[in-house]
């Protein structure tokens, strides 16, 4: 099978799995880690999505790949996300996704306050996330997907 297709196919069982955890099982625990394991799933189910239309632009040789991750997301957002339909605004909220992902790697303390979990970075600078950005997150992931779907599998 095509490697763009198993991303596709990855990022869909991603999508459900997480679109339960958002809706059914967070609403219950109620747990910070939870969160974070949600958000960071979305961002792995955006990145298939991504990498799924960066190989298959690739194998069409419409484009050049490079084993930088970065070099490929500007591609991406330079050459194939105008092709695909998917917006400026999605293009900002996936960057915004990943920096998310990124400062909570990078980050040395986070807790929860209001059902709000509060990431800390090193300057001291707060990250808030919300279970309506979570959901903001969901629905971007899904909608990528889709538009991933019926570029691609037409």
């Amino acid at each position: 099978m095509e490697r763009f297709l198993e991303y596709i196919q990855e990022a869909e069982k991603i999508i459900q799995t997480v679109d339960h955890m958002t809706y059914i099982t967070f609403p219950l625990i109620k747990d910070k880690k939870l969160l974070l394991k949600i958000l960071l799933e979305i961002k792995i189910a955006v990145a298939n999505c991504i990498n799924s239309i960066l190989q298959h632009e690739y194998i069409y040789k419409r484009i050049v790949l490079y084993k930088n991750a970065t070099t490929n997301f500007k591609i991406f957002k330079e050459q194939c996300a105008l092709k695909y339909k998917i917006t400026k605004e999605e293009i900002e909220s996936i960057s915004e996704l990943f920096d998310i992902v990124e400062e909570h790697k990078q980050s040395s303390m986070e807790f929860v306050r209001n059902e709000k979990v509060v990431i800390l970075s090193e300057n001291l600078k707060t990250k808030i996330i919300t279970i309506e950005k979570i959901k903001e997150f969901l629905l971007l992931a899904k909608n990528i997907l889709n538009k991933t779907k019926k570029r691609i599998l037409r």
